[in-house]
């Protein structure tokens, strides 16, 4: 080819992929920003039990953001505290003590939290039990989800130590582990929220009775990790406070028990704070 031409060609080859490179930003930037963010989901229940309830509520908040949103969680609770500890999740729905250790240890910021409720542990006895008061299940064992779970064992215990009442302490897998051993008289009593005992199975519920509460703290935070760009996020966040106005998010908000979802800020978990627990030291000390 003659010399010129083949200049001549290869700068209009130059021009024309600039030109096909500017075109393709947009939608390259675009396409970045419908990346799927994986939501992790506290084990307070079984996983076959929060996809089915957590799910179509995930479906829906990606609909109404235009954001694709995918469903993750953990065998359980000390192996979602890991993976929060690594960072893994987008974005995270956990209990307040979580939210305060990894908010200092991973980068997570809370965004939202449940509308209109404070978090509070409660201990349930089986209905029939001659159980009254805390006082009365000195000496017994009591089930707990987990060492580092907030309302459903710390608090309960917190208020076993205050009342001066021995108890022997019995870890599980889950709040619906608790509420079926105890239902089903395996065990005397257990700890848990009130937002699970709720949402646990009627056949379940029915067959326990709250025995005891303790007091209330701000309650689950809904967190972002810090790589999650706040654009992306005030997408989510406006979804997410949509559900309870109309009927469609209400009725995907009931299984969880929740009247709805609002905004928050980091500074209403120094309530958390305060209290200076240090389960998780191994994240840094709180």
């Amino acid at each position: 080819m003659n010399p010129v031409l083949k200049h001549c060609a290869s700068r209009l080859l130059l021009g024309t992929m600039l030109v096909w490179i500017c075109a393709a930003l947009p939608a390259l930037a675009q396409q970045a920003a419908q990346k799927p963010l994986e939501f992790g989901i506290v084990p307070q229940q079984s996983a076959t039990r929060l996809a089915e309830d957590w799910g179509p509520l995930l479906a829906e908040i990606s609909k109404r953001s235009g954001v694709a949103l995918i469903f993750r969680t953990a065998p359980n609770i000390p192996g979602f505290e890991e993976r929060l500890g690594k960072g893994d999740y987008d974005l995270a729905y956990m209990n307040p003590y979580h939210y305060v250790v990894f908010h200092k240890a991973s980068g997570y910021r809370a965004f939202a939290k449940e509308q209109d409720r404070k978090i509070k542990g409660i201990l349930v006895v089986k209905k029939d039990s001659s159980y009254r008061k805390p006082a009365d299940l000195a000496g017994k064992t009591v089930v707990f989800p987990a060492p580092a779970a907030f309302a459903a064992s710390i608090l309960p215990q917190a208020e076993f130590g205050r009342l001066k009442i021995a108890i022997e302490a019995k870890f599980v897998a889950s709040h619906d582990s608790v509420y079926r051993a105890v239902a089903s008289g395996l065990q005397e009593a257990g700890g848990g929220i009130q937002r699970t005992f709720e949402a646990t199975a009627p056949e379940v519920r029915d067959a326990l009775r709250v025995l005891s509460e303790t007091p209330a703290y701000t309650p689950h935070a809904f967190a972002a990790h810090s790589r999650v760009p706040p654009e992306i996020l005030a997408r989510v966040l406006a979804a997410m406070t949509s559900l309870s106005a109309d009927e469609a998010g209400q009725r995907l908000l009931a299984p969880l028990a929740f009247k709805g979802i609002a905004a928050a800020q980091d500074k209403e978990w120094n309530d958390i704070r305060a209290l200076d627990i240090n389960l998780l030291e191994r994240y840094g000390r709180q």
